[in-house]
């Protein structure tokens, strides 16, 4: 176990300083936010480190001894369940990401993560604990029933690692290339979406890892509707930052940023 955390924080880390530096040289938006980079990264330790990284740890060796599952059972060739096994995580965090903006409890957690005022690669750290152990249990009730090798586990972790830092950075891959990109992988671009304040938008661009649930679930949208530059944040929160000890407090809010009940949809949506 230790070496497989010791992996996962090694690719966190070099993911990290690699988004961090290329958003400085390429950035989408213009911002200077300190405080709030700052206060990701002390919430980075009580999340990532303590369940994110030391929990999905123990999922691939609960993998690696488990011998029961469907795959197991249909006789799945190592390969083919591998390859299905991180595609299948990967749509049970794009159905486990809706449900968190549509059940009230839920998004008293997930609100958290969309009270960051602008985005950059610390943004993809920002989650309330509780969060991240709901979704640690999600992974766990997968790879129970299906049976996944423990390398579909480990796979899956680290892409969630580097592609959640890259899908929230500041970085401006132009047009062309984001164009391209994001046939295979949520772009910065189509993220920023999903974070946007204009109505409507924050329910769209649910994806993390591969954005063609988006398509098939008919929740993608191309561009934002705003007229300018995309506004970040809640419709109900103004320009109030959290910080950490805040942070930590949010769910239990009675005058929340983002209001207890999760934001109407306006627009038809399955």
């Amino acid at each position: 176990m230790n070496g497989l955390t010791g992996v996962r924080i090694g690719v966190f880390l070099c993911a990290l300083v690699v988004f961090s530096v290329l958003e400085r040289l390429y950035p989408r938006r213009q911002t200077t936010r300190p405080r709030d980079r700052i206060a990701n990264l002390c919430l980075a330790p009580v999340g990532s480190l303590a369940v994110r990284l030391l929990v999905p740890a123990g999922l691939v060796v609960f993998a690696a001894g488990w011998t029961g599952g469907l795959f197991p059972w249909l006789g799945v060739p190592r390969l083919p369940a591998v390859l299905a096994g991180i595609l299948i995580l990967d749509l049970a965090i794009y159905l486990q990401h809706r449900l968190f903006h549509r059940v009230p409890w839920l998004w008293r957690l997930h609100r958290v993560h969309h009270t960051d005022l602008d985005l950059d690669a610390t943004s993809g750290v920002r989650f309330h604990p509780g969060e991240i152990a709901l979704s640690a249990f999600v992974k766990l009730a997968v790879i129970a029933l299906l049976g996944l090798p423990a390398l579909a586990v480990l796979v899956f972790e680290l892409l969630l690692n580097a592609t959640s830092l890259f899908n929230h950075s500041n970085l401006d891959l132009g047009p062309a290339a984001d164009r391209r990109l994001r046939r295979v992988v949520v772009t910065p671009a189509m993220h920023e979406i999903h974070h946007s304040a204009w109505p409507g938008e924050l329910d769209r661009n649910f994806g993390f890892n591969f954005p063609w649930w988006d398509h098939w679930f008919r929740t993608y949208l191309e561009r934002s509707e705003a007229p300018s530059e995309v506004p970040i944040g809640l419709p109900m929160q103004g320009r109030r930052r959290l910080g950490f000890w805040a942070m930590m407090i949010e769910p239990l809010r009675t005058r929340a940023a983002g209001g207890f009940a999760p934001p109407r949809v306006e627009g038809p949506l399955p």
